[in-house]
């Protein structure tokens, strides 16, 4: 079947998924170096779920060469993962759904479908972001900082090189959310009927 490798960025929120088909620690780990390569900044390290396509060593192998720190979610506590847990509904099921894919013209329709999201969700999509939470007895209080899209996280960040900066801007002048959000959506309806 296929399956999709998502991935969000804790600092910026930005989020890339690939799909891949089986679970195959080879095709786990093209779908990440294909993610690598769409990332405006190095990715430094991965945080994941236990699931065995994670959890092996070519894995381990591929993060040690690739100088990317692997650390795992702890097996017993739910919701370890929120980041992606959150991006796994916001856009893979809204805009995938949950049908079983298992055709290769689906394998790529998805990624194509899956590379407009990027684009949507990264530049077009604010969202607010969790800055304290106070428990005084059964009260919580929550403060969160403005809603920003992971590209204006990215700019902002003092860490970010200039010339990442020059192309995000030059990518984000390209892009209109309207004509993403269709041409998404028509690949969406494509999918479904095949």
């Amino acid at each position: 079947y296929i399956y999709t490798l998502d991935l969000t960025d804790v600092a910026t929120g930005w989020n890339e998924c690939c799909a891949h088909l089986g679970k195959g620690e080879s095709r786990t780990i093209g779908a990440l170096e294909t993610i690598r390569k769409r990332l405006p900044f190095t990715l430094l390290g991965i945080d994941f779920d236990c699931g065995g396509e994670f959890v092996n060593w070519h894995l381990v192998r591929y993060c040690t060469k690739n100088k990317i720190t692997y650390t795992r979610a702890r097996e017993t506590i739910k919701n370890d993962q929120a980041y992606i847990e959150q991006q796994n509904y916001s856009v893979v099921r809204r805009f995938v759904g949950y049908q079983r894919l298992d055709a290769l013209e689906q394998l790529e329709i998805l990624n194509k479908l899956y590379e407009l999201l990027s684009d949507y969700q990264s530049f077009f999509q604010p969202v607010m972001r969790l800055k304290t939470k106070v428990r005084d007895g059964a009260k919580v209080t929550r403060k969160y900082d403005k809603a920003l899209t992971a590209y204006q996280r990215i700019l902002r960040r003092k860490d970010t090189p200039v010339e990442t900066k020059i192309k995000l801007r030059k990518r984000y002048a390209n892009l209109n959310p309207k004509k993403l959000l269709l041409e998404i959506t028509a690949l969406g309806k494509k999918l479904s009927n095949c």
